[in-house]
């Protein structure tokens, strides 16, 4: 649904833009969809990650993306996607050409749950005094879990009522937050028009499947994964306990060695006692 109202309707996608980068609708000249999906095709992995590619104004490379699932890779996916987008400059062409690149993901969950944040900008920066390495590299997070984190500048761009748009459960909750915002609303009439449209909600309902089984996946695999960890864990502890009972056991023949050993020296010393009483004896008895 994302990817095609965006795609139906150039105003909306424009609005949301001007919403992220701050922007008022004059300094937007044109904008150009790069990966336009065919409607109606059938269900890909690809289509998995919904991500729309856009050129801004015939200079800026925008990449939008929505993630659902948490795969727990964001970081460095996010950078490679941005990373290919800006490594765009044509065989010989002069390195001073490369056009800005922002990728921005809607995430329906903290990448960083100890430094939360709704609305989240990152650039290269000296690590020592903060001198910006280059602006035309921005990666950019709006966490749509929490949206009550956003500034007064998220809200006065209107970026929270777009996650919220995102996030809306009924018709009269999308209604609410639509309303008295052109934009907003064509894209609460188009997200009506598709749900009454059979192909679209087969669409939505086979990724909705599909979603559902890659987290059934991730479920078993981190059974899998505790199941395992679990038998690691049993088996060093009975490798240890083996150990420990050889250990004890060693101790233990040492134990009975150094015993034997202070008993046969006890007996020495006491048969040597003994011969000494007898040659004593034996030598009073002579002389008698």
């Amino acid at each position: 649904m994302f990817r095609i109202v965006m795609q139906r309707n150039i105003p909306v996608l424009e609005g949301l833009i001007c919403s992220l980068l701050h922007l008022r609708p004059e300094d937007v000249s044109s904008v150009v969809i790069t990966n336009p999906i065919l409607e109606g095709g059938a269900y890909s992995s690809k289509e998995f990650i919904l991500d729309i590619e856009i050129i801004l104004n015939n200079n800026i490379l925008l990449n939008l993306e929505m993630q659902i699932l948490n795969e727990h890779n964001w970081p460095e996916r996010s950078l490679s996607y941005l990373c290919r987008r800006f490594d765009q400059l044509a065989k010989g062409e002069d390195y001073i050409n490369c056009r800005p690149a922002i990728h921005i993901g809607f995430l329906d969950f903290a990448p960083f749950p100890e430094y939360a944040e709704f609305y989240a900008t990152y650039k290269l920066l000296n690590i020592k005094n903060h001198h910006l390495y280059s602006d035309k590299f921005t990666l950019c997070v709006v966490d749509l879990s929490h949206i009550e984190l956003a500034t007064e500048e998220d809200v006065s761009c209107g970026v929270d009522r777009w996650a919220r748009l995102f996030k809306a459960r009924t018709w009269e909750e999308l209604k609410m937050i639509a309303k008295d915002n052109p934009a907003m609303t064509q894209a609460a009439e188009n997200l009506y028009v598709l749900n009454t449209d059979e192909q679209a909600r087969a669409r939505a309902r086979a990724r909705q499947e599909a979603i559902i089984h890659e987290k059934a996946m991730q479920q078993r695999q981190a059974d899998l994964e505790r199941q395992k960890s679990d038998l690691e864990r049993q088996l060093e502890e009975q490798t240890a306990a083996r150990k420990r009972a050889k250990e004890e056991a060693i101790l233990h023949e040492k134990a009975m060695q150094q015993r034997q050993a202070d008993l046969e020296r006890q007996l020495e010393e006491q048969t040597a006692t003994i011969d000494s009483l007898r040659a004593e004896l034996k030598r009073y008895q002579t002389a008698d």
